[in-house]
């Protein structure tokens, strides 16, 4: 499983503008079964989304297609870790070590 954490370059109305398009290329991540959880971080400087997967790369390949960052208002910050524990209702995205 992934922390995908962007953070944004430019100022917040330029994201605004390309947020409609971020949106689009968010659906079509969840319709694929691959983001689990998006938001916002507060302050607003950027976000957060918990990515399925056990390929880097491929993650890595899918955040460069981020509308975001083709226009170069954010970066991400790929965290990986394995999710040993989850709620219940997350129990298909339970790994072992």
């Amino acid at each position: 499983m992934f922390v995908l954490e962007l953070s944004y370059t430019a100022p917040i109305e330029r994201v605004d503008e390309l947020l409609g398009d971020h949106v689009v290329w968010l659906d079509a991540a969840y319709a694929a079964g691959v983001f689990i959880a998006s938001g916002r971080k507060n302050p607003r400087d950027g976000g957060i989304i918990l990515a399925t997967g056990t390929e880097r790369a491929s993650v890595e390949e899918l955040t460069a297609t981020d509308p975001f960052v083709l226009a170069g208002v954010c970066t991400y910050r790929i965290t990986e870790f394995i999710a040993t524990k989850t709620a219940p209702e997350l129990d298909a995205f339970r790994q072992q070590p």
